[in-house]
């Protein structure tokens, strides 16, 4: 039983050690400030996860990074900068225009102008609806013969 006890006490010991980290602001301009860019800023490990809710090594280098650059005066733009600078335009959610971002801007547009070119063109197009031949008199005849049951 004491060796149960034992182990018990030492997990429960690792799990009060876990690091918390704590950012001290000189305001609460710059404590706003790091929680709007540490949500803003996507982890470039992570899929499609923010900084903040992270726990990948990589987001906590960047959210260390964010506070070192928001403790030195820097703005949201001028940190949103230098993190596109070193990690590319991934870590942030709304990728600038440039030649090489241009297709996600500009193709759900050309699909949406796509779809509906094919609708307009499928609903100008006159189907030719195969209209069912004439009868003459003997081949009328023949169908009312079969099917009032005679027989030829």
């Amino acid at each position: 039983m004491r060796i149960v006890m034992l182990i018990i006490t030492s997990l429960l010991c690792f799990a009060s050690q876990a690091a918390i980290q704590v950012y001290e602001f000189d305001s609460k301009e710059q404590e706003v400030l790091f929680q709007q860019l540490t949500k803003e800023l996507r982890c470039p490990k992570c899929q499609n996860q923010n900084i903040a809710d992270s726990n990948a090594p990589l987001a906590q280098d960047l959210r260390q990074k964010a506070y070192e650059l928001v403790k030195q005066g820097k703005d949201r733009d001028q940190v949103v900068d230098y993190m596109a600078a070193r990690f590319g335009n991934f870590v942030t959610y709304d990728p600038p225009m440039t030649p090489a971002t241009i297709f996600l801007w500009l193709g759900p547009l050309f699909f949406v102008f796509g779809g509906l070119v094919v609708l307009w063109h499928k609903t100008r197009v006159v189907k030719k609806v195969d209209s069912a031949p004439e009868m003459d008199t003997a081949e009328q005849a023949k169908l009312a013969r079969i099917l009032n049951g005679d027989k030829d």
